[in-house]
């Protein structure tokens, strides 16, 4: 099996970034634009290579904690704010989440205050103390962005914007900042390639970020971490994607994969349902039974994992893994209805993994199901030519042993997802 040795982290994060503005058509491509913007910014400024890549992955992932559809479309209302007595609680979240990546430390906390207004930079009772204006270039891109309409020609709406940014120099923004702006604002290039569809392409041709890309090992910990931001979403599903990496490595290896296989599959299972960030969190969290378009829209998941993870070189065998989960072996299966002759073995026991985690899994509604009833289900679905029965026979032959695996690393994941829960409610107390 021919894998690339190292994957772009920069892809990775744009491949996130794409999911996020996915959830709703007024918010299609946000992330990207404040990034370009942002870093347009940085350029003016000559702020140093490692200054640079903090500050694009930041915007690129800078409302990561608005779970709600309803807190997106809230945020694009201009005057938005973060200061000393309302606290932006988006920003707060994201921040939490982003900090459990090591690597992203210094960008969490560009996050934490990306809505801080200039005028309050000095009011620092901050735990950590000392705010990084970095953070100042991403509100200042982000409220750029939200003044654009999309239904306008770009170059008629540029005095309207400057003018309205100008305004507030001083108050919410750095003047600094503004008067970079300002003089970016004269270039017709800039604004052409901020409303461009290539702006993805641009981001990944202009800025490079200074990096040698992800080993396997690398992969594993970022899948572990953006699994996290998937099942901390729902208290449905807060452990899931956990539980079907664990499950899909042990199969695998079970098999007689190679230990570089049997990482693969457990990265494909971090990664499977990555594609839910697209989807409201007032449907991953309604405790009613789905309209048939909610349904719809809750089975585009698998897509969505796909169309964010088909582009990123050397990731191809794991995005095939990862997004085909749902497909069926008879070819009624989704999003793509492919049949055996598409889906490999990774792929089969990546959509055995998720079966058999869903089913044996606790959930806040019920329990777990019993180990026959689970076989049976499973079973019952390579008598209905859905699941490949070889895969499903090496799960019955060491269930005991998988289901204790499965147990155990959902167990740590739930006292994760409890932990940020208590961050969460700590931070609403002080609010």
């Amino acid at each position: 099996m021919v894998v690339k040795e190292r994957v772009s982290l920069f892809e990775l994060v744009l491949g996130l970034s794409d999911l996020l503005d996915f959830v709703c058509e007024d918010v299609i491509n946000h992330h990207k634009h404040v990034a370009y913007i942002a870093c347009s910014l940085a350029n003016e400024m000559n702020l140093s290579r490692s200054e640079q890549n903090n500050l694009i992955i930041a915007a690129a992932l800078h409302d990561l904690g608005a779970f709600s559809l309803q807190e997106r479309l809230d945020a694009l209302n201009f005057e938005v704010s973060f200061d000393l007595d309302n606290f932006c609680e988006h920003a707060e979240v994201g921040y939490l989440l982003l900090q459990k990546y090591e690597p992203f430390s210094e960008v969490a906390e560009l996050i934490r205050y990306h809505h801080l207004y200039w005028v309050n930079k000095d009011l620092a009772r901050f735990e950590n103390g000392k705010l990084d204006l970095k953070s100042h270039f991403i509100h200042l891109a982000d409220r750029i962005d939200v003044l654009i309409d999309k239904d306008e020609e770009i170059l008629g709406q540029v005095k309207k914007i400057v003018a309205k940014i100008e305004e507030e120099a001083g108050i919410m923004f750095s003047p600094q900042l503004v008067e970079i702006f300002k003089n970016l604002a004269k270039n017709g290039d800039f604004w052409f390639e901020l409303t461009s569809p290539s702006i993805k392409d641009i981001l990944l041709a202009r800025y490079t970020l200074d990096e040698s890309g992800l080993d396997l090992d690398g992969l594993l910990i970022l899948a572990q971490f953006f699994a996290q931001i998937v099942d901390i979403r729902s208290r449905f599903t807060a452990t899931h994607s956990w539980g079907v990496a664990v499950v899909a490595a042990e199969l695998g290896r079970f098999m007689g994969l190679s230990p570089k296989e049997v990482k693969m599959l457990k990265i494909a299972g971090y990664l499977h349902d990555l594609g839910k960030l697209a989807i409201p969190q007032e449907i991953l969290n309604s405790s009613n039974s789905l309209t048939e378009d909610q349904y719809r829209l809750m089975k585009n998941h698998a897509l969505y994992t796909y169309n964010a993870l088909k582009e990123i070189k050397g990731l191809e065998i794991i995005t095939d893994w990862a997004s085909f989960h749902h497909e069926r072996l008879d070819g009624k299966g989704y999003p793509f209805s492919y049949s055996a002759k598409d889906l490999n073995l990774g792929a089969r026991i990546v959509a055995v993994a998720d079966l058999f985690t869903a089913t044996a899994e606790d959930r806040p509604y019920r329990k777990g199901m019993a180990k026959e009833e689970v076989l049976g289900i499973i079973e019952g679905l390579v008598e209905d030519g859905a699941v490949d029965g070889r895969v499903v026979s090496v799960l019955r032959d060491n269930y005991d042993w998988i289901n204790s695996a499965r147990k155990t690393v959902q167990e740590e994941a739930d006292k994760t997802y409890q932990e940020f829960q208590e961050q969460v409610k700590g931070f609403k107390v002080k609010k």
